[in-house]
């Protein structure tokens, strides 16, 4: 685990995020149609997956998965206090 987990993940996250290859949720579908092709089911299924079921539902913003992730950081943190 790295000594400083939380500005480790914040800085990962918002490099991330800066490259992302879309600017806002428009894009996104234009930017995933263009990728689906070269995800092969026999070779990504579950990048594939991920696509399908989860980027590409109504309302998805990458930005979102910030808090999930910090909340399992902290999960993981509060559980390494304990012991």
């Amino acid at each position: 685990m790295p000594r400083r987990p939380v500005p480790a993940y914040i800085y990962g996250f918002v490099l991330q995020e800066v490259n992302l290859p879309f600017d806002d949720s428009s894009e996104l579908e234009e930017v995933v149609e263009e990728i689906l092709p070269d995800l092969s089911p026999e070779h990504y299924p579950h990048l594939l997956e991920l696509t399908t079921d989860h980027i590409l539902q109504p309302g998805y913003s990458y930005g979102n998965e910030f808090d999930y992730g910090l909340g399992l950081i902290l999960d993981g943190l509060e559980a390494a206090a304990r012991g």
